[in-house]
């Protein structure tokens, strides 16, 4: 299965990530369906390189039309994001149509302090970083399209660990 792949990959490159989004919510509990796996990494020269090298072995690709190695070069990913607004850095793999692997590079909410304060879930032997609900309402807060409000709705709910 692609997610649990995907998973034991970037845990197998020591990417320093938390699992976001819409499988996120699902994982907390509320139902809940998407077709992308939000993730948010730890933009550092290492942990993007460490990314790059598990996108490889996943055989993903951009899906801007830039290069993988564009996902190392901090520098024009921060003019990306300021100019462009550029939120996420999509990949995406050709064997599975429709799947997109979404990496948030600058989130309002630090991603170091996610990683620390993510629940590790195990899916089938496979340790995911998931993010915390506070972090997860956060997140959506700031993106604010009537699926992430509807999301926090469902978060708010949901009994805190």
């Amino acid at each position: 299965m692609f997610y649990l792949d995907l998973f034991a990959t970037l845990n197998r490159h020591q990417v320093s990530y938390v699992l976001i989004g819409g499988l996120a919510v699902a994982l907390h509990g509320v139902e809940r369906n998407t077709m992308d796996i939000d993730v948010c990494v730890v933009v550092s020269p290492a942990n993007l390189a460490n990314l790059v090298a598990a996108a490889q072995d996943l055989q993903l690709q951009p899906v801007l039309p830039v290069p993988l190695s564009a996902l190392t070069d901090i520098d024009t990913l921060h003019r990306w994001n300021t100019e462009h607004h550029l939120k996420a850095f999509a990949l995406q793999s050709n064997q599975l149509a429709g799947v997109t692997l979404d990496v948030l590079l600058f989130p309002p909410v630090d991603p170091q302090a996610m990683v620390r304060r993510a629940h590790r879930l195990d899916l089938a032997g496979v340790e995911v970083p998931l993010a915390c609900i506070d972090d997860l309402i956060a997140l959506k807060q700031s993106a604010a399209r009537p699926i992430d409000l509807a999301d926090i709705e469902h978060l708010q709910r949901l009994p805190k660990p």
